[in-house]
């Protein structure tokens, strides 16, 4: 929060009770302020604080005015922006790349499909984190950075394997793996309901989660392809200890790593701080590699998660707030985002900018052959029931996939299609 003029505006509300003072001193100053919502944890204090003064240096008559905010309940506060309800302003807000099909579906978002084409270099954007923000050929989410899970691996175990070279392939994979499953060694530790895991290799296989067909979301986990994916879920599942009946967290499947005695988890490279904060032995010793495909010649499909930008139509700085976004989505700070906080970048064409960071340049693969759930608003409510979970607990404990994935598909259309 900036302090300009803090003195002035408290000595003027004492003598007055005027309102409104910094919007007083900004003007008297000759500048105008633009208000941009970032979610805790996206970027670091130092990286605001240069971005911050880099942009006024560059926009003299502007004042950034960074606002930070928590994660928990921002969607009815977003809202409240969006319908002019709001007690507080927003020109430009932060928004999870799978929030903003609801948000388009409730209205008061600025369409910025020409800006993306003219100004942003929209054709090279990752597809998980632009298609979620679109909706009939119209963009309203401007990605920002991506994060996507990995292979975390345990080096000195890859080593006692004689496994030299990280697998390539889903068979290359299988083949390592079941060489390091063995006595109180996991070769993977996946938890039976990491659904986002799981999605990728439906996605591998040309399988979806739903689809739309003639207006209505249906389930599509029974189709035979998605079927398949499951199927590769299992195989591989087996070779550790996962719960079948639970998710990642838990327990935390770093905390597990951290024991010492798995040789692989699936998860973002972030996850290895926490697992060297709980076993510091392990410092050095930690790899990360793409989640293979079925072919050596590109990566599994995997979710990207990460962040879109999106202006409000009740904007009164629309053209500052195109700045904004113009400032952050440029190749230095996209950059040093993502070299500060081991991001992905939002386009393809700026991966090589995280090839010195292990972690980060691992998921940059993978974020090029990223995806996002379904676009349909109503997705959220279907993660809130999550009938994907029981059903991967189903297979994983021998029911019939086909019956197990149609009563899942079913649950899932009910949910896509009822009324609010």
């Amino acid at each position: 929060m900036k302090m300009r003029f803090l003195a002035v505006c408290t000595a003027l509300a004492a003598a007055t009770a005027l309102t409104g003072c910094g919007q007083w001193a900004d003007q008297a100053a000759g500048r105008e302020k633009v208000t941009l919502w970032l979610m805790k944890g996206s970027a670091s204090e130092d990286f605001i604080d240069r971005f911050t003064a880099s942009f006024e240096t560059e926009h003299p008559g502007l004042d950034l005015d960074v606002r930070i905010q928590e994660w928990t309940g921002i969607g009815d506060k977003v809202n409240a922006v969006l319908d002019g309800t709001a007690t507080e302003s927003a020109d430009v807000i932060e928004v999870g790349n799978t929030q903003v099909a609801q948000y388009i579906e409730t209205g008061g978002l600025s369409e910025v499909t020409l800006e993306g084409l003219r100004t942003w270099g929209s054709k090279d954007w990752l597809k998980g984190l632009a298609e979620p923000g679109s909706v009939n050929g119209a963009q309203y989410g401007v990605p920002w950075y991506a994060a996507n899970r990995v292979v975390v691996y345990h080096k000195d175990l890859f080593a006692n394997a004689g496994i030299k070279t990280p697998p390539r392939n889903r068979q290359e994979w299988i083949q390592a793996t079941q060489k390091l499953d063995k006595g109180d060694q996991q070769g993977i530790y996946l938890a039976g309901q990491n659904w986002y895991v799981l999605a990728g290799m439906i996605w591998d296989e040309g399988g979806e989660l739903a689809v739309e067909t003639g207006g209505k979301w249906v389930g599509a986990l029974d189709d035979d392809k998605a079927l398949a994916g499951m199927d590769f879920y299992r195989q591989l599942q087996a070779l550790g200890d996962g719960p079948r009946n639970a998710d990642e967290e838990t327990p935390p499947q770093s905390q597990v790593f951290a024991r010492g005695q798995v040789a692989q988890i699936i998860a973002p490279p972030g996850q290895a701080a926490e697992i060297e904060a709980a076993n510091p032995a392990l410092k050095g010793k930690i790899g990360f590699f793409p989640i293979p495909g079925k072919t050596s010649d590109k990566p599994g499909a995997v979710f990207t998660g990460g962040s879109d930008l999106i202006i409000p139509e009740r904007t009164k700085q629309r053209k500052a707030a195109v700045d904004v976004i113009t400032a952050l989505v440029s190749e230095k700070w996209q950059t040093e985002l993502a070299r500060t906080m081991s991001y992905v970048p939002n386009k393809t064409t700026l991966a090589h900018v995280v090839a010195g960071n292990e972690g980060a340049a691992a998921m940059a693969p993978g974020a090029a052959q990223g995806r996002a759930t379904p676009t349909s608003a109503r997705w959220a409510e279907v993660e809130a029931k999550n009938p994907i979970k029981p059903y991967m607990t189903a297979v994983l404990t021998g029911q019939d996939a086909k019956q197990a994935a149609r009563a899942a598909s079913e649950e899932i259309g009910r949910v896509l299609s009822s009324d609010r």
